[in-house]
């Protein structure tokens, strides 16, 4: 049985893009259609999603469990660690956009904010480009993050099934 609090490793790509399309169209209604309330909606998708991946999120079951399944295509694998790293930044950055405009009534920065994850997803979503997975490698490649925790990433061999 599966721990509630436990991200997925690996992930499936197919899905994580899915989850950043939806997204890029929540965003995009916060700044586009100015409904701001949906902030916190944001917020809570990506701390249920950096706690426990795809299990708490609406989006993220939706993703894994409609959609993906229903595309046909082949499951792409990889490393859990940096996507969970992506939604920490994006749990980050929304938690601080829903203070500045909740807490503060800077709705303004609190636009800015979201427009950065409106970026990040946008990458994700439309190019396969995960910003929070570069910035995970670059902070494995210093040495901050330590190596041990995602082997997967530093052995690319641990990437692929053996071959038979």
């Amino acid at each position: 049985m599966r721990r509630l609090f436990a991200f997925p490793n690996p992930v499936n790509e197919v899905s994580a893009r899915l989850v950043a399309g939806g997204v890029v169209v929540l965003t995009l209604e916060i700044l586009v259609g100015r409904q701001p309330w949906l902030i916190a909606l944001l917020a809570y998708g990506f701390l249920a999603r950096v706690l426990t991946g795809p299990t708490l999120s609406p989006l993220g079951q939706f993703a894994t469990r409609v959609v993906t399944p229903r595309l046909g295509v082949e499951a792409r694998l990889v490393p859990g660690p940096p996507k969970r790293f992506a939604q920490g930044i994006g749990a980050t950055l929304s938690v601080a956009a829903a203070v500045a405009h909740f807490g503060f009534g800077a709705i303004t920065a609190a636009y800015v904010l979201v427009g950065a994850i409106t970026v990040a997803a946008s990458l994700e979503s439309l190019l396969g480009f995960c910003l929070g997975c570069k910035i995970f490698a670059l902070l494995m490649r210093v040495g901050i993050i330590p190596a041990e925790v995602c082997e997967a990433c530093n052995d690319i061999s641990l990437r692929r099934p053996a071959a038979v």
